[in-house]
């Protein structure tokens, strides 16, 4: 079968090469996979890859073999997964805890475009608590993961504030309903809660634009640059609050890819997807992901699926 792995070029981070069909233990089922996603983390890991890697978390596909111990989807079941990697591949053995049923209504695209960024999203909030009534602060907001965190946020009642780099970017963010800002010093606090996923200087801004109280939950460092917080600084703002590391990792996944399964076909959840295309065109697509030229999530289909 075929598989991409990595090549250590910037320009050029992914090649085809031919590999033996994955065996899957006895709780992984073997699935044929028809689309998968990247995410702009994984293309960082690309710069320097690690020699066993294998790329692809984010898949939708069908089952062909069902897992040895009897768990999960059965033979002939559509289904979307989060595997650990080895995803951006013809075939990909998963864990049955990471797959949920997709029902006829969702093609593999959008389904593709789920996992990651849409588990992220739901631990993430839950991590937030309550959100009826909250003003929240999201910055970058503008990929995967701030556009499920915009729509599902803004359905739970929170007032919701979303930087994002251009107003381009953020077309869609206003019309599901949040307040949109193009840098942090533009947004009027104070919030109850600020989900930060940038580092460097916009962490501490963020924080200074806090209630008294308020909770900043920090889930990501997309700009690559460390944070530095000045707590002489932070006493004038604040005053006191509550910060909390995020991070999504932990299964088992099923129940949440689940949820989102369902808030998709309930019409409640609606994946962005800026690309879609075959994946003979994922370096150029893992490029321009990486340079923030896709908005919301990019698809590669395999095969010829919808």
């Amino acid at each position: 079968m075929q598989r991409l792995i990595p090549t250590g070029e910037a320009a050029r981070p992914v090649a085809f090469a031919e590999f033996p069909q994955p065996v899957p233990e006895p709780g992984e089922a073997l699935v044929k996979v028809e689309a998968f996603a990247p995410n702009r983390g994984e293309t960082f890991l690309l710069e320097r890859p690690q020699p066993e890697l294998l790329p692809g978390k984010d898949i939708a596909g069908l089952v062909v073999q069902a897992a040895a111990d009897g768990s999960g989807p059965g033979i002939g079941t559509r289904v979307v997964g989060h595997p650990a990697q080895g995803g951006w591949a013809e075939y990909a053995a998963v864990p049955t805890h990471s797959l949920a049923v997709l029902p006829d209504s969702i093609d593999s695209a959008r389904a593709a475009a789920l996992p990651l960024a849409g588990i992220t999203a739901l631990r993430l909030l839950r991590t937030a608590g309550s959100l009826a009534g909250r003003r929240v602060l999201l910055t970058g907001a503008s990929g995967g993961v701030g556009h499920y965190v915009t729509e599902l946020a803004v359905g739970a009642g929170a007032e919701l504030t979303a930087v994002t780099a251009t107003p381009v970017r953020g077309e869609r963010l206003a019309r599901l309903g949040a307040t949109l800002v193009h840098e942090v010093a533009a947004a009027r606090g104070p919030f109850d809660i600020v989900l930060e996923s940038t580092g460097g200087p916009d962490l501490p801004l963020a924080l200074s634009k806090m209630r008294p109280g308020g909770t900043l939950v920090w889930f990501g460092q997309a700009s690559r640059t460390p944070v530095t917080l000045d707590f002489f600084h932070l006493l004038g703002g604040p005053e006191h609050a509550t910060i909390h590391h995020f991070h999504y990792a932990g299964a088992p996944y099923a129940p949440d890819l689940a949820a989102l399964v369902r808030l998709v076909e309930q019409g409640r959840l609606h994946p962005e997807i800026g690309r879609t295309a075959d994946w003979a065109h994922t370096a150029d697509t893992l490029v321009d992901l990486r340079e923030r030229r896709i908005r919301g999530k990019a698809v590669l289909l395999i095969g010829g699926a919808r």
